[in-house]
């Protein structure tokens, strides 16, 4: 967590000034590792990200026993933010969010405004636009450049609108992927208890909190991910 943060803010203020494409930045959990199985072209998609972070315990899990440099621990973007943010807000790095509902949106960037009083948040945007004003969005980010763009747009609308708008986002350091960040910066949504984390639970947590919406794509997802790994795995 402390390297992928480190890397993050270091990165952006290297080329700060430089007008070059953003680095991109995304994550995987069970979700995307199901949905890439199924359909080969968010697989592509995801290849087109400069780095991948592991935001699932399973991932990690499966790397101890395959890879020969495993994973030392999940990288959460819900813990990330704050760890980047704590090495922004002391280095003088600049934050824009773009991403969930009006109200969600606000209240996140107030909860980061009030928990690191230093950090600069150059500007914020709902998540909710059409393609006619992706173009004006896109706009606004680039005249406040900021250092690093988090976008909470959910898998993979989000992955798609940075891959659509790299050229565009010139002067960009990092762009991160969010997916529900806001939500949970917000406290919309409520994080698992720290044990429940630590055993790759928590997607049994969010299940339980809003099981209309969740239960039946975990159903689902679950053991696509669990296929994607082992079907890659040395004893296949």
């Amino acid at each position: 967590m402390d390297e992928a943060a480190s890397n993050i803010v270091e990165h952006a203020l290297r080329v700060r000034g430089r007008n070059l494409r953003p680095l991109f930045s995304t994550s995987a959990n069970g979700q995307v590792l199901a949905m890439c199985l199924r359909q080969p072209e968010l697989l592509d998609l995801m290849h087109k990200a400069d780095h991948i972070h592991a935001d699932g315990m399973p991932l990690v899990k499966f790397s101890r026993f395959w890879s020969p440099e495993p994973l030392p621990e999940r990288v959460s973007t819900t813990d990330l933010v704050h760890a980047v943010a704590a090495k922004a807000q002391a280095a003088g790095a600049s934050f824009y969010f773009l991403g969930a509902t009006e109200e969600v949106n606000a209240k996140a960037v107030d909860a980061m405004q009030q928990a690191y009083p230093q950090l600069k948040i150059v500007g914020r945007r709902n998540g909710y636009f059409t393609r006619n004003e992706e173009e004006r969005i896109v706009a606004d980010i680039r005249r406040k450049r900021p250092d690093i763009l988090w976008v909470g747009l959910g898998f993979p609308l989000e992955q798609q609108f940075i891959v659509r708008n790299l050229d565009r986002l010139r002067g960009v350091g990092v762009v991160k992927t969010s997916g529900g960040l806001f939500d949970f910066l917000s406290g919309s949504v409520r994080r698992a208890p720290e044990w429940m984390q630590r055993s790759g639970l928590e997607w049994a947590y969010r299940a339980y909190q809003e099981p209309r919406r969740l239960a039946l794509r975990y159903l689902i997802t679950n053991p696509l991910a669990v296929y994607a790994l082992w079907s890659r795995s040395p004893l296949r």
